[in-house]
């Protein structure tokens, strides 16, 4: 299965297939607009107005399931994203990432990947928060937390998983060797 059989929810209500994608660089992340990693977004706009010429393009998917760090409608989400950060890549409607109502693009990208293991100071405050939530978090490909970012190549198989807490440099090396 590829990722362009899956059709996800635009911010507006209406579906987009990610076929519309075909041929691009994607990065799939989930995002919350009240976590420490929140400041992310500067660096993700900056990877997309760098690379977008090239084929590049963010996916934003925000996400209410780890401690209620998204609450707002997607009109608000979308207003504090460009009005604080300026994003000008998609960004999608609400979505679960884990669990019985994850997404179906969700469940195919967790399926497909394994955990990478926290880094960094930030890694030593989320390892026991996310143990409480799951104690096998280790051994399984669930989301472990806002802004875990998904690689696709240009033809739609998943190159790469990169937890909230690794370098963004590494991010953008694997998408400057896709492009």
């Amino acid at each position: 299965m590829s990722i362009y059989d899956f059709t996800v929810k635009a911010q507006d209500g209406g579906e987009v297939s990610l076929a519309d994608y075909k041929g691009k660089v994607l990065v799939i992340v989930n995002t919350a607009t009240g976590c420490g990693f929140t400041p992310q977004y500067d660096e993700l706009q900056d990877l997309y107005e760098l690379h977008q010429k090239d084929g590049l393009e963010i996916l934003d998917f925000p996400c209410n399931q780890f401690m209620d760090q998204a609450p707002g409608t997607d009109e608000e989400i979308h207003a504090f994203c460009t009005g604080r950060f300026g994003i000008t890549f998609p960004q999608f409607s609400k979505i679960d990432v884990n669990g019985e109502n994850a997404i179906p693009l969700y469940k195919h990208l967790t399926a497909n990947t394994a955990f990478g293991g926290f880094s960094g100071p930030m890694g030593l405050v989320l390892k026991p928060i996310v143990k409480k939530m799951d104690k096998d978090y280790k051994n399984n490909g669930s989301i472990k937390w806002n802004f875990t970012k998904f690689v696709i190549d240009r033809d739609g198989n998943i190159a790469g998983r990169f937890e909230p807490t690794d370098s963004l440099d590494k991010l953008k090396a694997k998408v400057e060797e896709l492009l």
